[in-house]
């Protein structure tokens, strides 16, 4: 079978509205900002949601194993997932072995799984799926971001609200009106310079007189820095033992886990992890092997980031992870997968009803693929609305995702 040979939009950097911003305030570093305005007055009391975004086109099949349908074995006879070597396995389906680090979350029921999920509107483009997946509006003439959207509609106004963190930042998800603030870390969110109390000052200066929509971003980066001056004065301790990888994703999340302990206001935060585009050397499930040591590293950092929460601070939090499509089912020559179309989400949190996989599953027989691909018999955009309806505090959905009803897997518990 041949293989795409058309990833080269996943590697190459693009503007974003972070970078324009970032030009127009030079002296910022590790930092952009968006502009606030106004939205309705209330206090948001969800879930900190967290979506975790694996970007390059993440293998669902690879990772929540449809173990009990025998095509997957037909289709993959060099990189299927032996059923001897699965983890919770329940005749049907099974975690890959090195999702090890999180069998204890899933046994305690707080981890879950939804399969064959995806687009309204599949393509298997990188950019075009991406720019689909975060804004979550096909067929409508709006623009923004769907978690910024979900943002706005909260009211929440505390300068760090909403956040992305590392040093791969969305493009479009937090595009929009609703103030967010994006760094690589929290350490390394600061002024650039020698002297930053000069420059703060000068800042603000700078904007006393100016329009609003031209002093809107500097006066949220005034707030932004000073809010995480006040986290810093107080070195981070990890609790519970937690151990995160040192890896760009297990820094991010370490950050997602201090402003909640912190008790910053955090609304939501937004982290992408990357190299899941896996045309070639995709490998075995065993150590060593692409898949095995990427889905390892994800799910060290996930077990560290509940464990550093702890039960308590993991009751109201919610992450879970999307991609812009899922993968081919059958492998290629090169030991890989290509673009396709139906995928895998996880969801942790205390308040997912977790230790199963939810799903409409189709099948993975010939005459059961969408163009060689695992049908979506579940709209991403459903699963995410179930959650902001339990355990966010959303009524309809219309003002996040246009026309979309929620799930009805009962995946998440109601707030109390």
């Amino acid at each position: 079978m041949k293989t795409e040979l058309c990833c080269d939009e996943n590697r190459t950097a693009r503007p974003t509205r972070r970078g324009v911003l970032a030009a127009g305030l030079a002296g910022l570093a590790g930092a952009t900002l968006s502009t606030k305005m106004a939205f309705a007055a209330g206090a948001y009391s969800g879930d900190t949601l967290v979506v975790l975004s694996l970007r390059g086109g993440f293998d669902g099949l690879s990772a929540v194993v449809p173990i009990g349908d025998p095509a997957y074995y037909a289709a993959r006879p060099a990189i299927g997932v032996p059923k001897n070597l699965v983890i919770a396995g329940d005749g049907t389906f099974g975690l890959h072995p090195a999702l090890a680090p999180l069998l204890p979350l899933w046994k305690s029921g707080g981890l879950a799984a939804v399969h064959a999920v995806g687009q309204p509107n599949p393509t298997r483009s990188h950019f075009a799926a991406m720019d689909a997946m975060e804004n979550a509006a096909p067929g409508t003439s709006i623009r923004s971001g769907w978690l910024d959207r979900m943002l706005g509609l909260t009211g929440a106004s505390a300068p760090l609200a909403g956040v992305s963190l590392g040093h791969s930042m969305p493009a479009r998800i937090l595009l929009g009106p609703a103030g967010d603030v994006a760094m690589t870390g929290i350490d390394e969110f600061l002024l650039s310079g020698n002297d930053k109390r000069p420059m703060a000052a000068a800042l603000r200066a700078m904007y006393a007189d100016a329009p609003a929509t031209l002093a809107a971003p500097a006066r949220s980066a005034d707030r932004a820095l000073s809010a995480v001056s006040t986290i810093k004065t107080v070195p981070y301790a990890v609790s519970g033992g937690a151990k995160y990888p040192a890896t760009e994703l297990g820094g991010a999340l370490r950050d997602v886990a201090r402003l909640i302990k912190a008790k910053a206001g955090l609304v939501t935060a937004a982290v992408d992890c990357g190299d899941w585009d896996m045309h070639e050397g995709l490998g075995t499930a065993v150590k060593g092997q692409r898949m095995h040591d990427n889905l390892t590293d994800l799910a060290q950092a996930l077990a560290a980031f509940t464990t550093d929460l702890g039960v308590d601070g993991m009751r109201n939090v919610t992450v879970l992870t999307i991609s812009e499509f899922g993968r081919r089912v059958q492998e290629n020559a090169s030991r890989g997968t290509d673009h396709g179309h139906g995928n895998a989400m996880l969801l942790l949190g205390g308040g997912i009803r977790g230790g199963k996989v939810y799903t409409s599953w189709p099948g993975l027989s010939p005459g059961a693929l969408v163009a060689g691909d695992l049908a979506a018999t579940t709209d991403y955009r459903a699963v995410i609305g179930e959650v902001l309806q339990k355990r966010c505090g959303f009524g309809a959905l219309d003002g996040v995702f246009p026309g979309v009803k929620p799930s009805a897997f009962g995946l998440a518990a109601a707030r109390t």
